[in-house]
């Protein structure tokens, strides 16, 4: 099992943190799945990123097209930073890559 439960990239029905607990290689259904569901969501928002542009550059855009695109806008960096903080509770701790044989030194080395 992965000593690290992997928060989802969508949050549960009463809008709760979602966690996945699976295998060290995380090559299951659910795991792929969040995967997909992440590169979706990244690619959403950096679509958004450039309608977004489009739209601040048109001083004939109004305010409620521009409240509707800071709502969307919300929800992307949202997602980008739920994604960020899954992915970065999921790097190995120091102590944690040494005792795999992930990383290692040369400690005899001069």
């Amino acid at each position: 099992m992965s000593v690290r439960p992997r928060l989802l990239p969508w949050p549960g029905p009463a809008g709760q943190r979602c966690y996945l607990v699976s295998d060290a290689d995380s090559t299951g259904y659910l795991s792929k799945l969040a995967d997909e569901m992440e590169a979706v969501q990244l690619q959403m928002g950096t679509e958004l990123i450039g309608h977004a542009r489009l739209m601040l550059s048109d001083r004939k855009a109004g305010a409620r097209e521009l409240r509707y695109l800071s709502n969307r806008l919300s929800e992307a960096l949202q997602d980008a930073l739920r994604i960020s903080e899954s992915r970065g509770g999921r790097i190995p701790a120091p102590a944690e890559a040494e005792g795999s044989g992930a990383a290692r030194t040369d400690e005899g080395a001069q």
